[in-house]
């Protein structure tokens, strides 16, 4: 695991276990839990940096529309 992950977990675990007391023999259900708020973190901060499909509106009135296709050349024999 990366250390700055474990570092992580490590400081969100210490301040479960002080929020609720500091209760001896609760240290694994701690880091558990910490270990998934921390991923949940990871996963909500990855979707939010990805952008969203680029759509490109080329003169058209309506951008849901397709755009007509173009014809090929005629090419003179």
């Amino acid at each position: 695991m990366d250390p700055e992950m474990v570092r992580r977990i490590e400081k969100r675990a210490y301040a479960l276990w002080e929020a609720e007391g500091q209760p001896n023999g609760r240290h694994e259900e701690h880091w558990r839990q910490a270990a998934r708020e921390i991923e949940t973190e990871a996963v909500a901060g990855a979707a939010a940096t990805r952008s969203p499909p680029r759509t490109v509106n080329r003169g058209r009135k309506n951008p849901d529309s397709r755009p007509t296709p173009r014809r090929k050349k005629r090419t003179s024999s």
